[in-house]
C-alpha cells in the first residue's frame, strides 16, 4: 500500500473513527478540516468537534472555515482555506459527515479527488440523516457506501458498498456499527486508490434523508404501534421521542409493539401499567409497550424504576 497525503474533512464522532483508522493505516494526515466550534452543554461554552479534538491530540493542522465558496458569505475564509489546501498538496481528500458543501474547486484539487463515507446503501437515503431515516422507515438493511464525490448531493459514483442488518438497533447502536464499518472500508479504498472501479448510482430507488428536526420527536399516537416504535428507536439519542402527560413532557427511549387482547381505546390512552412496561393504545387496536422513560431534568430509567417516582395509571392519556 502506498502512503498517501490525506486531507480529512469531518465533524462528529462518526467521522473521528474513520480519521483515526486512516492514521493507524500509515497514511499522512496533512490537514484536518472540521466545522467551527459550537456552543454546547448547560454553560453553552464553545466546544470543539470530535474530529478537531482528535486532530489537536495528534498535532495535525486544523482548518475550520465557515464556508468553502469563494463567492459565498465568507469569501476571505474560503480563500484562506484554498491556500491551506494547496499548501497541503493532498493525494486524496476523505470526507465524512463534514457539514459543508464542497464546491468544484475543492473536488478537483486532490490528485485522486474526494472520497465520501456515506452511511447508507446509495442511492437510498442520500442526505443528512441516513441512519435515522433507515430505522424510521423500517428498512431491514443499511450499510456504508464509499463514493467518489461530485457536485451533487451524494450523487457520485460508488467505489465500495457493504450492507449490514439493522435488526432492532436504535440510532445510537447502529451509528457505532456503521462508524466502524466505514473506517474499515475507507482504509480498504485508500489501499486500492488507483484501481477502484467506479459504478454510477442507479436512477431507481433514490430517497432523501432530511435532517432530523426537534419537532419530529413528538409522538403521534394515532400512528400504528410499529411506526411509533421505529420512531422511538430512530430518535435515540437525538432528539429523543417524547409525549406530554399531565403537564410534563416525558421522553420515551425504548418500546416494542405488542398484540392487544383489549378493546380499542383512544390513541395515547394508558391501558396497563407494570414493571414490564407501560401499555399505550396506538392506531386501531395496536399497542406500544414502553420500557424506558425519562422525566424533564431526570435520568433515563427502566420502567420499574421510573414508576417508583411517577405514578402512572390506566386511563391517563398521553397527548
Amino acid at each position: 500500500m502506498s502512503r498517501l497525503r490525506v486531507v480529512f474533512a469531518g465533524t462528529p464522532e462518526f467521522a473521528r473513527v474513520a480519521l483515526e483508522a486512516i492514521a493507524a493505516a500509515g497514511h499522512d494526515v496533512v490537514l484536518v478540516m472540521s466545522q467551527p466550534d459550537r456552543p454546547a452543554g448547560r454553560g453553552m461554552k464553545l466546544q470543539a468537534s470530535p474530529v478537531k479534538q482528535c486532530a489537536v491530540a495528534n498535532n495535525w493542522p486544523v482548518a475550520q472555515p465557515r464556508s468553502l465558496r469563494l463567492d459565498g458569505k465568507y469569501p476571505d475564509e474560503a480563500s484562506a482555506a484554498r491556500d491551506t489546501l494547496l499548501a497541503a498538496r493532498p493525494d486524496v481528500m476523505v470526507v465524512a459527515a463534514y457539514g459543508l458543501i464542497l464546491p468544484q474547486w475543492v473536488l478537483d484539487l486532490p490528485v485522486h479527488g474526494c472520497l465520501n463515507i456515506h452511511a447508507s446503501l446509495l442511492p437510498r437515503w442520500r442526505g443528512a440523516a441516513p441512519i435515522h431515516r433507515a430505522i424510521e422507515a423500517g428498512d431491514a438493511r443499511t450499510g456504508i457506501t464509499i463514493m467518489q464525490m461530485d457536485a451533487g448531493l451524494d450523487t457520485g459514483d460508488m467505489l465500495l458498498r457493504e450492507a449490514v442488518d439493522i435488526g432492532d438497533d436504535n440510532t445510537d447502536r447502529l451509528h457505532d456499527r456503521l462508524a466502524e464499518l466505514g473506517a474499515r472500508m475507507i482504509v480498504e479504498a485508500l489501499a486500492d486508490i488507483g484501481a477502484l472501479v467506479r459504478t454510477p448510482q442507479p436512477a431507481e430507488g433514490v430517497t432523501y434523508a432530511s435532517k432530523v428536526e426537534k419537532h419530529e420527536a413528538l409522538i403521534d399516537w394515532a400512528q400504528p404501534a410499529d411506526a411509533i416504535v421505529r420512531r422511538i428507536r430512530a430518535f435515540d439519542p437525538f432528539p429523543g421521542a417524547n409525549s406530554p402527560l399531565d403537564g410534563e413532557t416525558i421522553k420515551l427511549w425504548a418500546a416494542h409493539a405488542v398484540p392487544s387482547p383489549m378493546a380499542s381505546a383512544a390513541p395515547g390512552t394508558i391501558l396497563a401499567v407494570s414493571d414490564a412496561g407501560v401499555a399505550v393504545a396506538a392506531a386501531g387496536d395496536s399497542v406500544v409497550a414502553v420500557t424506558e422513560l425519562q422525566r424533564p431534568g431526570g435520568k433515563r430509567l427502566a420502567v420499574a424504576d421510573f414508576l417508583r417516582g411517577f405514578d402512572l395509571k390506566p386511563g391517563q392519556v398521553f397527548g
